[in-house]
């Protein structure tokens, strides 16, 4: 290329450049924001694994609070030796995001409710979870060495009800042999 032709090909750029530099500047901006997002799920991605809602077995999830129960109670004072029994109304409960559709024609109204999905990529769809609700107890058994003591009956009573929710005539405190 001759030198005369650079310099055509300088000036057109330039001018291209003037004309259309805030286009250039917000296309550099976009291609930038597209790269981070990578970079962002690779440093969160220990977060994201421990954020996920997890599959709660209510047999198992009533089993750990009985022995962190009874490892508590048998810290009181007088207790002695716990064992815990709890009786569950209903187990953990999960409310999914529904999307409703109500169709009017000659025959009639129609509506249609489905769960709100979420696609993962790769496949994997997940949905949304917008209300998580703990197990209600039913009631609850404590039997102890220290369960004829009226003090520490009231200590244990006040205890389980604080930690589940139950009322105190739902808590049975028996002495244990």
């Amino acid at each position: 290329m001759k030198k005369a032709e650079l310099m055509q090909w300088k000036k057109r750029l330039e001018h291209l450049f003037r004309q259309y530099k805030y286009v250039l500047v917000v296309i550099l901006a976009g291609v930038v924001l597209l790269l981070l997002p990578p970079l962002w799920e690779k440093e969160g991605a220990g977060e994201e694994e421990t954020q996920a809602p997890q599959e709660v077995n209510t047999e198992d999830s009533a089993a750990a609070l009985e022995r962190r129960l009874e490892e508590a109670l048998s810290q009181i004072q007088g207790v002695g030796e716990a064992d815990v029994i709890l009786t569950l109304k209903s187990g953990p409960q999960k409310i999914l995001a529904q999307d409703s559709e109500t169709s009017i024609s000659e025959r009639g109204t129609e509506a249609s409710v489905s769960s709100v999905l979420i696609s993962r990529g790769s496949g994997e769809e997940n949905a949304i979870v917008v209300q998580q609700l703990s197990p209600q107890y039913q009631g609850a058994l404590v039997i102890c060495s220290g369960g004829d003591d009226p003090e520490v009956r009231l200590r244990l009573v006040e205890a389980v009800s604080a930690l589940t929710g139950l009322g105190a005539d739902k808590i049975s405190v028996c002495k244990g042999k």
